[in-house]
């Protein structure tokens, strides 16, 4: 399948989604046949977990006459444990490299290969789709990120702005190829995040739980459309964001942190920050200025779950998705 065409926004601009155009689409480029649903690849991040145990105990939500759906609870022993995860990030072992390493080997890095192996193996998996389910504790609302281009992702970004407007297009680092990315999701041949919040650790939130079975059930719903080449007239283009990079707290050479993310940046994730604006407020009283030249987007803003490695937030550019598109 061809690589997704992105055309970056002009970073001052206001410009919205684009009204929806009547283009046909006919049949399908590929055929989904297995689906994998995921939840508790962070063992505290709730909503996942416990979406996963539903779809599990209620088969007949994730089913479609087209395709077989599972669910999987990636890491059971750290929701036990009510944690993150117990020896290293689950969510970051599945580099093609990593899982062949015998030598990554504590409770994540095994359990990421006995994954690879039920949902794999990455690179010619037996998952066709794979669906993983987190929450942020960051203010992002509903997202869908996709972590990798294609014709299938531009047809998905296209069906969630018109069944789910509010939601978010995010594009997270998709410059990579699939072996180089350590994330669980993409030992699938394809493979999404939902990711919503704020949602605090170790807690339920009814309307983040309803938002993430309403984007789910949207992913479903289009891969059955997809099959069976029914799927909807769409929006030509689509807006998304795509990931630029990662910005750390103000600390000290020793490590200590000197301040924290300004009052005028929190909860406003995906909204522009300008040249010279506030960024953080040092503990002295002294503000910190954003000190690009273009405006940029915030994801992640105060993620707790960053803190070990003192992120304060993610930066993205404001781009377009060209639904339909076929070409590079």
């Amino acid at each position: 399948m061809s690589d997704v065409s992105i055309i970056t926004a002009p970073p001052e601009s206001n410009i919205q989604v684009p009204a929806i155009d009547a283009v046909k689409h006919t049949q399908p480029l590929e055929q989904v046949r297995t689906v994998a649903i995921v939840g508790g690849t962070h063992g505290n991040e709730f909503s996942g977990v416990y979406l996963e145990k539903q779809y599990r105990n209620q088969p007949e939500l994730m089913q479609r006459p087209s395709f077989h759906c599972r669910t999987l609870l990636a890491n059971p022993m750290a929701h036990q444990a009510n944690k993150r995860y117990l020896d290293s990030d689950l969510n970051r072992q599945f580099k093609t490299v990593d899982l062949a390493n015998p030598n990554l080997a504590d409770y994540e890095q095994s359990r990421a290969k006995v994954i690879n192996a039920e949902l794999g193996p990455k690179g010619a998996a037996k998952t066709d789709f794979l669906i993983d389910l987190h929450n942020t504790t960051s203010n992002m609302g509903a997202c869908l990120i996709l972590t990798q281009p294609g014709a299938l992702y531009n047809l998905l970004a296209g069906y969630i702005a018109l069944k789910m407007p509010e939601a978010v297009i995010s594009r997270d680092e998709d410059h990579f190829k699939a072996e180089d990315h350590a994330l669980l999701c993409t030992i699938g041949t394809y493979g999404v995040i939902v990711e919503v919040g704020p949602q605090s650790q170790s807690v339920l939130r009814q309307d983040v739980l309803e938002q993430m079975h309403e984007m789910t059930q949207h992913i479903l719903d289009f891969i059955e459309h997809y099959n069976q080449g029914t799927l909807p007239e769409l929006p030509k283009r689509v807006e998304a964001f795509r990931y630029l990079h990662s910005v750390s707290l103000p600390v000290a050479e020793n490590g200590e942190r000197l301040g924290m993310v300004h009052k005028n940046i929190q909860d406003r994730d995906y909204q522009p920050i300008k040249p010279g604006q506030p960024l953080f407020t040092l503990f002295s009283g002294e503000e910190v200025a954003y000190d690009g030249t273009e405006v940029v987007y915030p994801t992640f803003i105060n993620e707790a779950a960053y803190y070990d490695n003192n992120l304060a937030m993610s930066y993205n550019e404001k781009v377009w998705i060209d639904v339909y598109s076929t070409e590079l």
